[in-house]
């Protein structure tokens, strides 16, 4: 069984509403194992709306299309699926009952063009509304279907579990599931990190279940995505487990984290399994880590805060740092020693750097310098140089610095 998406409105391609609904709908029909090659965006243009569902129709059982159902001249799905299914529409005197019971229970005016959202394609099942006004619909046409559902969230949500994820599933037949577990990883280039998995990679194109793909996220790392299909939960659970195992085999040194984890998110989880907190000095990433740090819930728990030094005098007067070049792995250290006394925190985490244009104290663009102060009194540093424009530098820093970091606490006993 494969259900493929349309997402209708011209909003969505201007960019003025992000297109959360279609990847809801991916994710519900992943999870009861049905398959969606395509998801498409189409704007408010009766022709091109009938293209594009016939487009998603073409190599798929069924099409999910949400939005354009609303009361306005530019609601068009109905028109565009009446015209697909070759037929009329019709006025349902029981929906405009409904919508116009629902104006006058809110004690609100109901303008005349609401009752069109009473127009239904002729040999169309109804999806009764349970939180607005617009109806959803079921339509066939030969042996496959069309579900329309308004582009409202919370509407939409409700008619996808409520009636398409039922008939779809009981025109499959059978239910499935699909899960999808990702391996967070940094330090390694993309091709370097197929490289490594290559056998995996060769054993997977055999059996076909699981499937593995890389996903470049720039600042964010490369993640490993792995995804299976299973009779059940228990099943596919078992089966991810087995092959992140053996993923894990080879890129063990790389991986920080799965799923929604972030570099800072475990960090601070390290950091809080000792009892340690955290103080930082920033001068090239300018408060970046910070944003990021402060962003985690919870994070109040194990972070100080932060001294954004980023002009030399400040790192000289306020962190102690001797006069002299800041650029460099001894600066680091400094930087970080004196956000471990300022901010009294047990451990001191200083980033120093040139994101450019120019080069400074003899550094490239693109040098970044970290220092890393331990509560006993240990010291660490690393210089590293780092791609990208003046932005990208900055960001690529932030992760550096907490995967050095993060390396540390993991030598680290609790």
């Amino acid at each position: 069984m494969k259900c493929n998406v349309v997402a209708v409105g011209t909003e969505l391609l201007l960019g003025q509403i992000v297109d959360t609904n279609s990847s809801y709908i991916g994710e519900q029909l992943a999870a009861v194992g049905i398959g969606s090659h395509l998801q498409l965006k189409v704007g408010d243009n009766l022709a091109r709306v009938v293209a594009a569902i016939r487009l998603a129709l073409e190599d798929a059982d069924a099409v999910i299309i949400c939005g354009g159902l609303g009361p306005t001249h530019d609601d068009l799905t109905r028109d565009a699926l009446a015209e697909i299914m070759g037929v009329p529409l019709e006025h349902n005197d029981h929906i405009a009952q409904l919508i116009t019971n629902l104006f006058a229970t809110r004690n609100r005016y109901m303008a005349p063009n609401n009752l069109n959202q009473a127009q239904v394609p002729r040999g169309a099942t109804i999806i009764e509304q349970t939180r607005g006004t617009a109806p959803g619909l079921m339509c066939p046409v030969g042996n496959k279907v069309m579900y329309a559902m308004p582009g409202v969230p919370h509407e939409m949500y409700d008619m996808m579990s409520r009636a398409v994820l039922p008939d779809l599933l009981e025109r499959s037949g059978e239910a499935s599931v699909i899960k999808s577990l990702v391996l967070r990883t940094w330090g390694e280039s993309e091709s370097a990190l197929n490289e490594r998995l290559d056998p995996i990679i060769d054993e997977l194109e055999t059996l076909g279940n699981p499937t593995l793909a890389f996903l470049a996220s720039g600042w964010e790392g490369i993640k490993v995505r792995l995804t299976v299909k299973a009779a059940t939960d228990t099943e596919a659970d078992a089966l991810l487990s087995t092959w992140e195992h053996k993923v894990r085999a080879l890129t063990d040194d790389l991986v920080f984290g799965t799923n929604t984890d972030t570099m800072e998110s475990v960090v601070l989880k390290l950091l809080e399994q000792r009892g340690w907190t955290l103080g930082i000095a920033e001068s090239v990433t300018g408060g970046l880590v910070g944003g990021r740090i402060t962003s985690i819930p919870g994070a109040s728990r194990t972070f100080r805060g932060g001294i954004i030094s980023y002009t030399s005098e400040v790192k000289f007067d306020v962190l102690g740092v001797d006069r002299g070049p800041v650029v460099s792995e001894q600066a680091a250290i400094q930087m970080a020693v004196g956000a471990q006394r300022t901010l009294n925190a047990s451990v001191g985490l200083a980033l120093t750097g040139v994101a450019g244009p120019d080069e400074q104290d003899g550094q490239p663009v693109g040098t970044l310098c970290v220092g890393i102060a331990f509560p006993d009194g240990r010291t660490f540093s690393s210089i590293s140089q780092l791609p990208g424009q003046r932005d990208q530098m900055r960001q690529f820093s932030v992760i550096n610095a907490l995967s050095f970091l993060r390396k540390l606490l993991l030598a680290e006993p609790r």
